[in-house]
């Protein structure tokens, strides 16, 4: 009977499976690491690319930020010059109401009596000055109480002032507008208040 030697011809079959294996382990392994290199540049320009959109966003939105700024300022502006047309065109309207003011107080003034100082907050007028005698001043007093244009003159401060002989009385005295002239005194006056107000509001911090 004939034997055949088989061995030399197995090691050679496992040792070509020993070469194809590590091949392809190889040419998998070389595969694995240029999908981790392409996918490691592509995610950088795709982060590139994000943040050049980011950027572009970045300045579109501090350009509109500075556009409403712009505008704000503007409708400031708006409101500040709105404000003084309001105050100028009242102030226009009231010269007749002044003129009168001033008549009706020369009216009320009796002989011996003089104003130093005339003050208006609103429908408050604030009246200061100098008489010869109490006398003066409360004569001066009823005259304003009966006038159609004040009310309730209230004294605040009376002293006698000046040497023995030529002894004066300094006075200080509070009386209100009445009727449609404290109105008209209170609308300027808000009028002034919200000018200030918006003008404030205007000015950058």
């Amino acid at each position: 009977m004939t034997r055949i030697n088989l061995l030399p011809w197995r090691e050679q079959l496992r040792k070509e499976r020993e070469r194809r294996f590590y091949t392809a382990a190889a040419g998998a392994a070389l595969l694995m690491v240029l999908v981790v290199v392409y996918v490691h540049f592509h995610i950088g320009r795709l982060i590139e690319a994000q943040e050049a959109r980011n950027q572009y966003l970045r300045q579109v939105i501090a350009q509109v930020d500075q556009q409403i700024k712009e505008i704000k300022d503007l409708e400031a502006q708006k409101e500040r010059l709105l404000a003084r047309m309001r105050i100028i065109e009242r102030l226009q309207g009231q010269r007749p109401q002044e003129v009168h003011l001033f008549d009706e107080l020369v009216r009320a003034v009796p002989d011996g009596l003089y104003l130093t100082e005339l003050d208006q907050k609103g429908a408050k007028v604030t009246l200061k000055g100098v008489a010869e005698s109490n006398a003066r001043v409360s004569a001066f007093m009823r005259r304003l109480d009966a006038s159609p244009w004040f009310e309730r003159p209230t004294l605040a401060v009376i002293e006698a002032a000046g040497p023995e002989e030529q002894r004066v009385s300094r006075f200080e005295l509070e009386v209100l507008l009445t009727g449609p002239h404290a109105e008209a005194a209170q609308a300027e006056g808000a009028g002034q208040a919200a000018a200030g107000r918006s003008g404030g509001r205007g000015r950058p911090a």
